[in-house]
């Protein structure tokens, strides 16, 4: 396996210890560590639940970052969202490839490979889950999306739905799609 430093900027401020890429701070920790947590919230919650949650809260959390990075780069429409798509496949949750995008129609196919969560699970219980265990990253493309829309002054609202996970039997990487409500 061939390896490479990361390829994102990354300052971390000398009196504080804040880690920032792009003027925006971030947390650097071991992935069982977090997917560790997301499972045992799963446990205690049950994983329809937690999703509903988890939907939400990356919903804006997406959004905010793409206003962000758009003002920071000053890139806009689909740039933000490769730009997006692009970042997270930098940070480890896996590769995330845009198979679709038309903003017009507000629509998205994002494609899913080697996720952090479905390497995870595998790795603790040995064989695929055989269900959708991505299902945080959903409300991302969304709000990636939404964000994008207002942006140009649409009133188009959209909803992500993951259709598929490298954790069900017979699929080897994850699909989400974007629609408009």
């Amino acid at each position: 396996m061939s390896s490479h430093a990361p390829e994102m900027p990354i300052q971390v401020d000398d009196e504080t210890g804040v880690w920032t890429t792009d003027a925006l701070p971030m947390l650097y920790v071991p992935r069982h560590f977090f997917v560790n947590n997301h499972m045992g919230i799963e446990d205690e919650i049950g994983a329809e639940r937690y999703a509903d949650i988890l939907y939400k809260a990356g919903y804006k959390s997406a959004y905010f970052w793409c206003e962000q990075e758009s003002a920071c780069h000053g890139i806009y429409g689909a740039d933000i969202w490769h730009h997006y798509l692009k970042r997270l496949s930098q940070r480890g949750w896996g590769f995330f490839i845009t198979e679709e995008l038309d903003i017009e129609k507000a629509t998205a196919k994002v494609r899913l490979e080697n996720s952090a969560f479905v390497y995870h699970y595998e790795k603790i219980h040995g064989k695929k889950v055989n269900r959708k265990v991505d299902y945080m990253f959903t409300g991302w493309f969304a709000g990636a999306l939404d964000q994008i829309l207002d942006s140009q002054k649409s009133s188009i609202r959209t909803k992500a739905t993951q259709t598929q996970s490298g954790a069900e039997e017979g699929c080897d990487v994850g699909y989400f799609e974007v629609q408009p409500i």
